[in-house]
């Protein structure tokens, strides 16, 4: 085995932006009876940018924060990957302005769209990098969902908000570290149950546009929990099952956090016991990609991840795609 065959995540970062939307100011917007927004979603709290935030200085802040904990040199860093559904802007990408404002100088850099599942997706990309090349990657996770919101779906408008993560992989002297197994899923069949219709290049954007077209919609809100649990749920038993593990040696498992029953179904199915479960989605909302890492980083800072501790990753979301990873840290 090569001295650096595997990796390691070795810094984990967050931030989010500094206004922060209780549900009663929403229910007051959108005429719904106190407590409504808890008693689905299980969110108290989310957070929305303000007009002069940017994605990009954002995520530059979960960055900074991954950075110094890994504690390596900037000219190290071989690849950033940036998992976001509301770039900065449609093109260029935001990856390649991260690196340059951080000091990445000999980093490639790159955005991935994959919705909900986009951190695992980049993660696991990162994760062959690293191996490979042995070089360390940033990974970072980060969404404006606040921008996007079509305020006339009030049951979709009071989930999404605005977050980002991020981590370092590093190579490891160490066997058994790293992501231990994979499992990556799509279903095209339910493309339509999440999206935003307008703006791509099938309905580009013009005069003609309505605007609501440009904001995102949930055409069948139960039938995307129910496939979004199952691509979850047979996700991360398959990713548990390449690598050769079972329920029981899960230490933590953290869900892409959608809504808090989505977040105890998964757990509830998986057998993992809720008090193994990290959550965010009370205080943070759902921002999509974002809110694993932000989950993450926010459980590190609370109590520090322990090395040999493992880890189970699951998302599901528009596409469908989801996927599942199982890692040791």
């Amino acid at each position: 085995m090569s001295a650096f065959s595997t990796s390691r995540i070795v810094g984990f970062g967050h931030a989010v932006p500094r206004r922060e939307v209780l549900n009663a100011e929403l229910e007051a917007q959108l005429g719904l009876e106190a407590g409504w927004i808890a008693r689905r979603t299980g969110i108290e709290a989310r957070r929305w940018a303000e007009p002069s935030d940017t994605l990009s200085g954002l995520a530059q802040g979960a960055a900074e924060m991954a950075l110094a904990e890994a504690d390596l040199p900037r000219d190290a860093i071989g690849l950033t990957l940036i998992a976001t559904s509301t770039p900065d802007q449609l093109l260029p990408p935001t990856a390649p302005l991260l690196a340059h404002r951080l000091g990445l100088n000999r980093s490639g850099a790159a955005d991935l769209a994959g919705a909900c599942a986009g951190f695992l997706y980049a993660l696991v990309l990162a994760e062959g990098f690293v191996r490979l090349h042995r070089k360390p990657a940033l990974v970072v996770a980060a969404n404006f969902l606040s921008r996007r919101i079509n305020p006339a779906e009030r049951g979709s408008a009071v989930l999404f908000a605005d977050a980002a993560g991020a981590v370092v992989l590093a190579p490891s002297h160490e066997p058994d570290t790293g992501i231990l197994g994979v499992s990556l899923a799509s279903d095209g069949a339910g493309y339509d149950l999440v999206a935003i219709p307008g703006g791509g290049s099938s309905r580009p954007f013009g005069p003609d546009l309505p605007l609501e077209e440009t904001r995102m919609t949930i055409t069948d809100g139960r039938e995307l929990y129910v496939q979004a649990v199952r691509m979850m749920t047979e996700s991360a038993r398959t990713a548990l099952d390449a690598a050769g593990l079972d329920a029981g040696a899960v230490d933590w498992l953290a869900p892409h956090q959608a809504n808090a029953r989505m977040l105890d179904m998964v757990a509830h199915q998986l057998g993992i016991a809720p008090e193994k479960v990290v959550r965010s989605i009370a205080r943070y909302g759902n921002s999509s990609a974002a809110t694993i890492p932000l989950s993450l980083s926010l459980a590190h800072r609370e109590r520090a991840f322990r090395r040999g501790e493992t880890l189970v990753l699951t998302a599901a979301g528009a596409g469908l795609t989801g996927g599942a990873c199982a890692l040791r840290l």
